[in-house]
């Protein structure tokens, strides 16, 4: 049987197994039952108003000045990849990919609490300016952050995904959003439902954090796991004990960083997921997705093979990235500079 052949059959798998935990669940949780709504092509079209060639006449350098960019800001530090994508996905989960996670003013997403962390701006801002002299006011900023996060992640090693473009900047942006953002302690039920709220499946939830296979966080967000879980003055019994220990060490303070992946954390790769199943999950969100029944075959499915995870990262990232975009002129414009709105 040819390695092509296991590819797509693992694939129907996945299909299959998301399918299957879209069905309502009753779990010893104390929580709702809930049903799972996986968008149909008429509820999820934005995406048909972007386009593949939008900037081949207006900015044709546009995708080469971003690459050489990106390429040239991660081989001087290569954490601004997971920086990057992080910056991607707290910019969709709010108002949808329309950079208002940019906009640099008292009260706006960037200021929130939830984004204390984020970094990857000035990336942003170079890129911007690059092609500000090249294409003035011709390249959006959700654009190049929704573009940015792609390249970042194929320079250290993960797949390619194809980008439509023609999203324009938000002008709205409030900090009381973004404290909506998961921050790494929900159960699974809230985080199944706040993928749902953005049109995506469960399947796309457990591929999606498999962006944690880099980056790191601060070891402040994880501490309670670690010496105080749930209040019992214990450390979660969940942690692999050799884990444990290591961190226990590695996280004597708060403002230390420890690595999301403990195995391979430079590398984009399927790690995240055999880390899993040792309770090697650094957050309690990720290791939940291997203990709870609606995720954990996927979680499973995604250890098999390198390509597969691979596949499907692309495909849930094409989801990903048009979510709720602004393609009208009267919803967005073309910003100047992405930390401010256009002033008229």
């Amino acid at each position: 049987m040819s390695n092509s052949y296991l590819q797509l059959l693992l694939l129907l798998v996945l299909y299959i197994i998301s399918a299957n935990s879209a069905q309502p669940y009753e779990g010893n949780y104390g929580e709702a039952v809930f049903t799972l709504q996986v968008p149909t092509l008429e509820e999820n079209n934005l995406d048909n108003l972007l386009s593949f060639g939008y900037y081949h006449k207006s900015c044709p350098q546009f995708e080469s000045i971003l690459h050489n960019k990106v390429k040239e800001w991660i081989k001087k530090d290569d954490t601004l990849a997971a920086s990057l994508l992080r910056l991607h996905f707290h910019d969709c989960s709010v108002r949808g990919c329309d950079g208002s996670i940019l906009l640099k003013h008292e009260g706006s997403e960037r200021a929130a609490q939830a984004s204390k962390t984020l970094r990857g701006f000035e990336v942003i801002d170079d890129i911007k300016a690059e092609l500000e002299k090249h294409c003035p006011k011709k390249v959006s900023c959700a654009d190049i952050l929704t573009t940015a996060a792609r390249d970042a992640t194929v320079e250290v090693g993960g797949p390619y995904w194809t980008v439509p473009y023609g999203r324009k900047d938000g002008t709205i942006s409030f900090d009381y959003e973004a404290e909506m953002i998961p921050k790494g302690h929900e159960n699974i039920t809230s985080l199944v439902e706040f993928f749902q709220s953005k049109g995506l499946t469960v399947l796309d939830l457990v591929v999606l954090s498999g962006a944690h296979t880099i980056g790191r966080t601060t070891c402040g967000s994880i501490q309670y796991r670690l010496y105080n879980y749930k209040g019992t003055g214990k450390p979660d019994p969940s942690i692999d004990p050799k884990y444990l220990n290591f961190l226990q060490r590695k996280c004597r303070w708060a403002s230390e960083y420890v690595d999301l992946d403990g195995t391979t954390p430079k590398t984009f790769d399927r790690m995240y997921y055999l880390n899993l199943k040792k309770n090697m999950g650094l957050l309690s969100t990720d290791q939940l997705l291997q203990s709870d029944p609606r995720t954990s075959p996927l979680v499973s499915a995604l250890t098999t093979s390198p390509s597969v995870f691979e596949h499907q990262f692309s495909a849930s990232m094409s989801k990903f990235g048009v979510i709720d975009v602004l393609t009208d002129e009267d919803e967005g414009e073309i910003r100047t500079n992405c930390n401010f709105v256009n002033a008229y």
